[in-house]
């Protein structure tokens, strides 16, 4: 009996131990990001601002299809396109007044046409950044900027799966997002290069969606994107998602130092 009994415990323990190892093989090593503090500094899109250095890249995964049609992503018809993997990285800062991220996204091929903020920017090549401080409410804002570095700013309410996005009415300028855009020159020889976003997001248009400002010990669910159009769109995340970039369940962890 007491044998039998050790045997189902230690099932139990190696269930649990397999279990973390395949989510961690599924989602990457770490779900969580450090959130270093910041003086306030100037958005130029290259991400040459000193403040940067005091923090480091993070990966944002190129998710292949068969991987995400087992998350019940609906792809839709595959078209006979070449093949790519674009690396794509992106970091994070916080100061007193807000959020700066950085994305840096390789690319042989710039697909933008949509020359207006608040256009749909989901369908040609974009990043994306979704914020959740507070996990007692179905709410979090969706933002997304263009190589061409027009931005969409929603607030998403997601109720069980059922959700519906609004954009700001009336945003006065000290609640105005910052952002710019570089696209770098192509290497001789080398048909990739590489483009990079930059964008601050002021607390004062978080503050409505509580937990906000951070102070440090803070925690959020975030999570952040791309999406790429040389073909069939690819899509990369930073931890993957059920059926789309919506699943504020996989969002992954900020902490802020």
């Amino acid at each position: 009996m007491k044998n039998t009994r050790f045997t189902k415990i230690l099932f139990l323990l190696f269930s649990i131990l397999f279990s973390n190892s395949y989510l961690y093989a599924q989602y990457g090593a770490s779900n969580k990001v450090i959130v270093k503090h910041t003086d306030n500094f100037t958005v130029t899109g290259d991400g040459t601002a000193p403040n940067w250095e005091a923090t480091t890249w993070n990966t944002i995964t190129q998710r292949d299809r068969k991987t995400l049609e087992g998350e019940g992503w609906n792809m839709g018809p595959e078209r006979n396109v070449p093949d790519r993997s674009y690396k794509t990285l992106f970091k994070i800062l916080y100061s007193d007044k807000g959020i700066y991220c950085l994305y840096q996204c390789e690319d042989s091929v710039i697909t933008a046409t949509i020359t207006e903020d608040y256009g749909a920017l989901y369908n040609e090549d974009v990043v994306e950044a979704f914020f959740r401080p507070d996990t007692s409410l179905p709410l979090y804002l969706e933002y997304e900027l263009s190589p061409l570095n027009y931005e969409l700013p929603i607030l998403i309410i997601n109720k069980g799966g059922n959700s519906a996005g609004w954009k700001p009415w009336g945003t006065h300028k000290s609640s105005s997002i910052i952002h710019a855009v570089k696209v770098n020159d192509k290497k001789a020889g080398n048909s990739r290069f590489n483009w990079t976003a930059e964008f601050f997001i002021p607390f004062t248009l978080l503050m409505p969606l509580g937990n906000v400002p951070p102070s440090p010990g803070t925690k959020w669910r975030a999570n952040f994107y791309r999406i790429d159009y040389d073909g069939n769109p690819v899509y990369s995340s930073w931890q993957l998602t059920r059926k789309n970039y919506h699943d504020y369940e996989r969002f992954g962890l900020l902490e802020f130092e």
